[in-house]
């Protein structure tokens, strides 16, 4: 049975990070009719503290960015429904969703649709540290040198990754923060590296270690020390993992929206995928991963929904 058109949302919100939220709020103020279904699990909840977002000049941790965002969207009247979303397909007018909820799974119907489903880390492979979301949280293993790499300035950093992704944050690191950094590959080989950037490392002094890591040492809060396979020893005061990003784009690619290599989506200047009324939103985008971008796509995008709410669909000849 169709649903009448009061059941119809404006904007289905796919994903409750700092993004997500974020286009919630914009969408609440615009007097629009949305939903906000969340799997509960942000990327952003691993997060000790972040000091780049303006007005929190001492940091602040994720799970507090996530209470707050929440609680400023609640003053609307605004709830998030905690499921998932495991179908979106293209219909007239819009989108159909299937979303499970405890047990159960319900269809909702909207015109457009906001990707804000986010990406995960790819894990390091270390040797008894089985809990990696817990060692984020602790601080035992950062991510995001542009986030924090600021308190760490000057210190020993270590960098586990390879190929070019790999040595362009040790890279990155090296002349912006610190001139005692370690590119640790985990046991793999650096032969394919480009010469010119294998020629900038060395310039920069950043020290490749191709052996696999066979134990931790860890102390006061943080990994103070790794020990190879051949028995080396080496000591950090900081060590970040630059493995890359798994995006969640199931729902986008399932209905043929573009995305570069790494699987990030592609977006216009409104936030729209290639996709016409879907949008997408923070990390699952192809952008600087940080949270003041994911929002600034969100308040793009939620303002273009709300203004497209007020012009034909866009399978209408008018749109």
């Amino acid at each position: 049975m169709r649903q009448p058109e009061r059941d119809i949302l404006d904007c289905l919100v796919i994903g409750g990070g700092p993004a997500g939220l974020t286009a919630a709020l914009y969408l609440a103020r615009f007097r629009r009719r949305f939903l906000v279904v969340d799997a509960g699990e942000p990327r952003a909840a691993w997060i000790p503290a972040s000091h780049n977002i303006p007005f929190f000049a001492e940091g602040i941790p994720g799970p507090e960015i996530l209470e707050r965002a929440r609680a400023h969207l609640a003053r609307y009247g605004a709830h998030l429904l905690h499921g998932r979303v495991a179908a979106l397909r293209r219909e007239a007018g819009g989108f159909a969703a299937e979303v499970e909820e405890g047990g159960a799974t319900r269809r909702l119907r909207a015109r457009h649709a906001l990707l804000a489903t986010g990406a995960v880390d790819v894990e390091p492979d270390l040797p008894d540290l089985p809990d990696l979301p817990d060692a984020v949280r602790r601080g035992l293993v950062r991510y995001c040198p542009i986030c924090d790499g600021y308190e760490s300035r000057g210190r020993r950093i270590a960098v586990i990754g390879h190929g070019a992704r790999g040595a362009g944050e040790a890279s990155f690191i090296a002349r912006t923060y610190s001139d005692d950094v370690t590119l640790l590959t985990l046991g793999r080989g650096m032969d394919d590296l480009d010469p010119a950037l294998r020629r900038r490392l060395e310039a920069e002094g950043v020290r490749i270690v191709e052996q696999p890591v066979a134990a931790l040492e860890v102390q006061g809060g943080r990994i103070a020390a790794l020990r190879t396979g051949g028995g080396e020893e080496l000591r950090f005061d900081v060590l970040y993992s630059a493995l890359g990003l798994t995006y969640h784009t199931e729902l986008a690619r399932a209905l043929g929206a573009a995305h570069d290599p790494s699987g990030a989506l592609l977006v216009d200047e409104h936030a729209q995928t290639t996709v016409k009324g879907l949008y997408a939103a923070g990390d699952v985008v192809r952008a600087i991963d940080q949270i003041v971008v994911g929002m600034g796509h969100a308040a793009i995008a939620a303002t273009h929904i709300h203004n497209r709410c007020g012009l034909p669909t866009q399978e209408e000849p008018e749109a």
